[in-house]
């Protein structure tokens, strides 16, 4: 899953979604609804704590009871069979908030793009594809990226749509 402050969604549910915005027209109005999960902050938990096997509260300390951090710091990565899980997870988490949509938008000249609350400029939206394509803070173990982090990369670099201009280029 991705966090963007309280809103949890599923990387593949991004990745789909930016896929399909990289096809959009670039000439048309970019808006959608995606799903996400809104948590409270006391039902998010914490997560460095729940990493050091010591704060068990809320989502992420749950998370954690069912798929134990490893010890080592350096063996904490993205497992990009994560998809296995998912059934497992969405229903973990939607006892903490229900999926809602979430409105996203894109300005006309594409220069930047708002998820409900937050907004990123261009450059900003491009550090987020980035963070995704590396596998966020811990990274994808063996740097073996799931075929949907693929798909919205290989998309991103060849969209017309101006938002996605000089994005990449991501290593295939």
């Amino acid at each position: 899953m991705l966090l963007l402050d309280n809103h949890f969604f599923f990387a593949s549910d991004f990745c789909q979604r930016v896929t399909e915005l990289a096809h959009h027209h670039p000439e048309s109005a970019y808006r959608a609804a995606w799903v996400m999960y809104v948590l409270s902050q006391e039902a998010i938990g914490n997560l460095r704590g729940a990493i050091a096997g010591v704060d068990l509260k809320g989502f992420i300390g749950e998370v954690y009871r069912i798929f134990p951090f490893p010890v080592e710091t350096a063996a904490f990565k993205q497992n990009p069979e994560g998809r296995s899980t998912r059934e497992r997870i969405e229903a973990l988490v939607a006892t903490f908030a229900p999926a809602r949509r979430v409105p996203v938008m894109v300005n006309p000249k594409g220069e930047s793009i708002a998820i409900g609350n937050y907004a990123f400029n261009r450059p900003q939206f491009h550090d987020v594809l980035l963070y995704v394509w590396l596998g966020g803070y811990p990274h994808w173990k063996d740097d073996v990226r799931p075929g949907y982090v693929m798909e919205m990369a290989a998309a991103a670099e060849s969209s017309p749509h101006p938002l996605f201009a000089g994005a990449g280029p991501f290593s295939h």
